[in-house]
């Protein structure tokens, strides 16, 4: 009997370890890896549905950080939509990629140029899921069409977006793009991961995550420093020493203030880099909400990448705004550095051995991402669907890093109570000023305002 390699293969297990490396996702629907398989009924499941959730998976699965996801997330659905939009003709976009082929398949079209832009950005072929995609289609001229339209549009997609600043190489490099601060606001690391004063205990420790992210180029911004959030306030002020006394009592790993309910919060928003992160969290919320709203598929798939773009815009916003503005995070400045400020306000009190609820991230505090995530991704599901009023309830979408979430679920009765809800979440963490959340929660909600009125408007 002859044995084929693809049969060797099959049988040592190798067949699926290439099956991971080449972007296989086995979280299909209905399995418990899938993200939609809690919240979306199986008769809303749909082509946008199914590729969105890979590409959730893929941030998952190679633990991407949120604004690296967030940057991954806008070229595939950004794709898509253009790619069957070009066929359908209902709207108007600001990308000229040539004239789609007449009878070319739309969803095809939309699966094809989805898969193309997120094997750049995720780097994986995604070859079984396009096999398995194609599948479903009759054989035939309009299945071809489709094909070879949305590789088109895909490859073009890729080809505009390849000098966007983003600069995958260098991403934790200054890339002298912002200056920093001289005074006592000034960012440094904190944490165990650091020596036992203010800095790194390794030199190169010292670079923020994503310094450049700020400087990429939007995609409905007219520049990243359009919606730039206000200066911080003066630490000698009373607003700065509000902020100080709020999260040094309520954000403490061993608060007596913070509530059960709020330690929850806490960790159901965090969204860390082993999981859907704080955009994908959004994009998660909003196909839960959206799913019986009457979308077609053309609708839905502008849906997803208004959705996309401006959570790619959010993380460029808050990048900007993090390293323009350059300010230290409170486990810095509550144990080490408050004597430095200069104030004289009682509230401001310096604590040794201070420590945050949850992890702090080594990049600047303001303004909060997790905010503006938050803010652009339930206003423009807002004006998506008409209302803010949406009762919905849900487990964390990934319980890695927390066990003590399982079987937890948060329920909401609109959306901005979802969105104001995660941005607290900083605080009761500890993380965060107050002051980076507000900001955010005004930047985040600008950036998909203006993206809704000015992004592929319906032809008249």
């Amino acid at each position: 009997m002859r044995v084929s390699r693809r049969d060797m293969l099959r049988g040592s297990g190798v067949a699926a370890t290439l099956g991971v490396l080449a972007g296989c996702s086995t979280s299909k629907y209905g399995s418990r890896s899938s993200y939609l398989t809690n919240i979306v009924d199986p008769a809303n499941r749909n082509t946008v549905f199914h590729w969105v959730d890979i590409a959730m998976q893929q941030v998952r699965d190679q633990r991407v950080a949120p604004p690296r996801a967030a940057y991954g997330f806008a070229p595939p659905m950004v794709a898509g939509f253009v790619a069957a939009n070009a066929i359908l003709g209902r709207y108007d976009t600001p990308y000229d990629f040539g004239e789609a082929p007449a009878g070319a398949d739309p969803e095809v079209a939309y699966g094809v140029a989805f898969a193309t832009a997120a094997s750049e950005c995720f780097q994986q072929p995604f070859l079984f899921e396009r096999k398995a995609f194609k599948r479903r289609f009759p054989n035939g001229e309009a299945k071809e069409l489709g094909i070879r339209w949305g590789r088109h549009v895909g490859l073009a997609i890729n080809k505009m977006r390849t000098r966007d600043g983003g600069e995958p190489s260098k991403v934790n490099y200054y890339l002298g793009r912002y200056p920093r601060r001289t005074d006592a606001m000034r960012w440094t690391p904190t944490g165990p991961s650091y020596a036992a004063h203010p800095g790194p205990a390794v030199g190169s420790y010292e670079r923020g995550l994503y310094p450049g992210q700020g400087k990429i180029t939007p995609w409905t911004m007219t520049s990243s420093s359009q919606f730039r959030s206000s200066d911080f306030p003066d630490p000698c002020s009373p607003e700065f020493a509000e902020d100080f006394d709020l999260v040094r009592r309520l954000g403490c790993k061993n608060s007596t203030i913070r509530t059960e309910d709020q330690s929850e919060i806490a960790l159901f928003w965090e969204d860390g880099p082993w999981g859907i992160t704080p955009p994908g969290h959004f994009l998660l919320i909003a196909i839960q909400v959206m799913q019986d709203r009457g979308f077609d598929f053309l609708d839905m798939a502008r849906a997803f990448a208004l959705l996309g773009a401006t959570q790619a815009d959010a993380s460029i916003n808050a990048w900007d705004n993090k390293y323009h503005h350059d300010i230290i995070r409170p486990e810095t400045a509550i144990c080490f550095r408050c004597s430095e400020f200069g104030s004289t306000d009682p509230r401001i009190v310096e604590e040794k051995g201070w420590m945050s609820y949850i992890p702090t991230p080594n990049f600047p505090a303001y303004t909060s991402g997790h905010s503006t995530f938050g803010a652009a991704g339930t206003e423009m599901t807002k004006l998506l669907i008409g209302t803010d009023t949406v009762s919905f309830s849900h487990e964390s979408p990934d319980q890695v890093l927390w066990p003590s979430l399982t079987g937890k679920r948060r329920h909401f009765t609109s959306l901005d109570q979802a969105a104001e809800e995660n941005g607290w979440s900083r605080l009761y963490g500890g993380v965060h000023w107050r002051t980076d959340h507000d900001a955010a929660m005004k930047a985040g909600r600008a950036i998909a305002q203006q993206a809704f009125t000015t992004m592929f408007p319906r032809k008249a």
